[in-house]
């Protein structure tokens, strides 16, 4: 009987270890699970911070700020997705989203029917157009027909590049200068290498803004339809670009969005 017993108890010991380390297993697996699953609700979104007030550097030089960046938090946050910024230059966004090395890509990109061949895009989220800054004392340039004969300065990669390149193939322009971003671009203007800024509206109007004594805005493009902002997505990311949807309609739908906008471009936008 008591060798009996203890074969029993050694048995039973023998099948409670097992059971316990198959239960620690479980666990284990699951929390890699868990683990796994909140690495993936991280986006990684590709910007270029020289886009003042959508995205620029703040001042310890590190941190990028703005309304698009503030607008893909709130996106991410209503999906339950956190945002991890990445600054590039604004001509390789759409590249580094088509091969995967971004997620996804917001930086006041227009949407083209040319971007749209290489990435998806989702709802728009603002609507632009494109406007003339000059130096401050320029009195010449007053509208669009003055700018015959005159040279031009655009982000290159921009929309407003496009326009100053489509005016130099019209003959109006007499040169087109197309630069790494607006601070380059309102330099050349300054020191004279260039008569004019093409570039979308509140990015010359933010710079004018902070910078009253070296540009002005001399006037406005008169298009039929606006030139709107998108997020942009790789074509096959479908889930990505349903949830991207999904949480701009929600931010517009609890005030979320019209809090941004006063934020950075005043109640009257």
């Amino acid at each position: 009987m008591k060798k009996f017993s203890k074969a029993l108890v050694a048995g039973v010991l023998a099948t409670s270890m097992m059971l316990f380390a198959g239960c620690g297993g479980n666990d284990a697996a699951q929390d890699a699970n868990a683990d796994a699953e909140q690495e993936a609700v991280v986006l990684t979104v590709g910007t270029n911070a020289a886009f003042e007030p959508f995205e620029m550097m703040a001042e310890d030089g590190e941190t990028i700020i703005g309304f698009d960046v503030d607008l893909i938090n709130a996106i991410a946050a209503d999906q339950g997705m956190e945002v991890e910024m990445v600054n590039m230059e604004f001509d390789g966004l759409v590249m580094a989203v088509q091969n995967g090395q971004i997620d996804a890509s917001i930086a006041g990109m227009s949407i083209t029917p040319e971007r749209q061949e290489q990435v998806a895009f989702t709802n728009p989220y603002y609507d632009a157009g494109l406007n003339i800054a000059v130096a401050a004392d320029n009195t010449d340039i007053t509208s669009e027909a003055d700018l015959a004969g005159k040279v031009v300065a655009s982000q290159m990669g921009t929309t407003g590049a496009a326009k100053a390149l489509e005016l130099q193939e019209a003959g109006v322009v007499a040169d087109v200068k197309l630069l790494e971003n607006i601070n380059v671009c309102m330099l050349a203007l300054g020191n004279g290498e260039v008569d004019a800024v093409i570039m979308d509206i509140p990015v010359n109007g933010a710079y004018v803004a902070a910078h009253p004594e070296v540009a002005k805005i001399a006037a406005e493009f008169e298009v039929e339809v606006p030139e709107q902002f998108g997020i942009a997505v790789s074509l096959d990311n479908t889930e990505l670009l349903d949830k991207l949807n999904a949480g701009l309609e929600n931010v517009k739908a609890d005030g979320t969005y019209d809090a941004l906008i006063d934020k950075y471009f005043g109640a009257a936008e």
